[in-house]
């Protein structure tokens, strides 16, 4: 009897310990799979401000009309919550639904196909116990014909995207390695920094390809190579990445959403993977030669205040207190304008509309603070912002076209 008992009592106790040691395993994948939303930047797209978090809703503006993000709860109705594993899977490395109807590609499954077997299981993990399920119902995405028929998306998966798995770089480092398997799968950079083909697709998923990342084009935003970024430092990538700000930049557009919900929140290896991989890249040629003689010509005479065109007069009264009669900024506060991308883009409505609208840094864990550009739509008429606009395009050592004021015009019209 006292045998019987002490059996008894041991195998309560190993069932004790094995329930244990589930729920820590499970508790660790939860923590892992949270931490993976954040380098897959889940929470940008399918979040919107005032509703529970994952909940969908977002509008997302395309070339083919306004697509809404979907709940990605674990609510049952309206949510993910009647998933299996393998039918999340399914959804996000082949944008197929379990009732077989398809994604539109502002998801970025192509990119996601290449996230391991470990990490999506650990996705799913925290997607199912470890985010809170709501009933929010986010509107339906109703495109035109021919778009509306996602059946033919079948045809586009198959012309354009790729189920090979993630595949190392023979030769490079481990920390290169990471940050190649972060950016092409979970981190889809490629999905903006890819130039887009007639299909509107990637034209290259990964660095076999010398178009990956080497740039394109977003919202009328020319969206910059990250192919070796000559100009930064690997430590400047990481700041920019964990803070939206370096000595050089400071974060606009679009970015903006990605620093505040994803790369904020990655740990300081997983970024310097990140630039290590940028950097080993390359092929990335600078913006121009520095011209000294040009950028001494504009500060002396913009110091000088003498005989200043109404471009240069623009500049002094409106920027030249935090962007200086250097264009050089003050680092880590206000970026640089000599030799900045956004400045010399080829298409100028990403500068434009910084001028227009403003712009603000995102407040994050390592720069708190929150520094704000005032927009100048309501005191600069087109033709002012255009005059404005040429000028720092061509002031310093910059050498880009200059604007017109129809360019502004069209601008204007997409400010909310």
């Amino acid at each position: 009897m006292k045998l019987k008992s002490l059996l008894i009592a041991n195998a309560v106790l190993v069932g004790s310990f094995a329930v244990q040691a589930h729920a820590e395993d499970e508790a660790q994948l939860i923590k892992q799979g949270e931490y993976l939303s954040r380098l897959g930047d889940c929470m940008a797209c399918h979040t919107v401000s005032g509703k529970g978090d994952y909940a969908g809703g977002l509008a997302i503006e395309s070339n083919l009309g306004t697509i809404y993000s979907t709940n990605i709860t674990p609510d049952k109705e309206h949510g993910i919550g009647n998933y299996s594993e393998q039918q999340f899977s399914d959804a996000v490395r082949k944008g197929v639904l379990p009732n077989g109807s398809r994604l539109y590609p502002a998801m970025p499954y192509p990119d996601y196909a290449k996230i391991s077997d470990a990490d999506m299981h650990a996705l799913y993990v925290y997607f199912m116990k470890g985010v809170k399920p709501s009933s929010e119902q986010p509107p339906e995405t109703d495109l035109s014909f021919p778009f509306s028929q996602r059946w033919g998306m079948r045809f586009w998966n198959w012309a354009f995207t790729s189920d090979k798995p993630f595949q190392p770089i023979g030769g490079a480092s481990e920390e290169v390695n990471r940050g190649a398997y972060i950016v092409e799968s979970l981190g889809h950079c490629g999905s903006c920094h890819t130039p887009r083909g007639l299909g509107m697709n990637e034209k290259a998923l990964d660095s076999g390809d010398d178009q990956f990342l080497a740039g394109g084009s977003l919202n009328n935003w020319d969206v910059p190579s990250l192919r070796g970024l000559p100009r930064w430092s690997e430590q400047e990538i990481v700041d920019y990445l964990q803070t939206g700000r370096n000595d050089k930049a400071a974060v606009g557009g679009e970015m903006k959403s990605v620093i505040e919900h994803s790369s904020s929140h990655m740990t300081d290896a997983d970024l310097k993977a990140i630039a290590s991989y940028l950097k080993f890249l390359g092929g990335n040629p600078a913006l121009q030669a520095y011209d000294v003689k040009k950028q001494q010509a504009t500060e002396a005479k913009l110091t000088a205040a003498k005989g200043l065109s109404e471009g240069e007069r623009l500049y002094i009264d409106n920027c030249g207190a935090c962007h200086f009669v250097t264009g050089k900024g003050a680092p880590g506060i206000f970026p640089e304008l000599d030799q900045a991308t956004i400045v010399n883009a080829k298409d100028p409505s990403g500068l434009i509309h910084t001028i227009l609208a403003g712009a603000q840094q995102p407040s994050t864990e390592k720069a708190p603070s929150t520094l704000a550009m005032p927009g100048f739509a309501k005191r600069l008429d087109d033709d002012q912002v255009a005059k404005l606009a040429t000028f720092i395009r061509q002031g310093w050592s910059n050498n880009a076209p200059a604007v017109t004021k129809d360019q502004v015009a069209e601008v204007r019209k997409t400010l909310k």
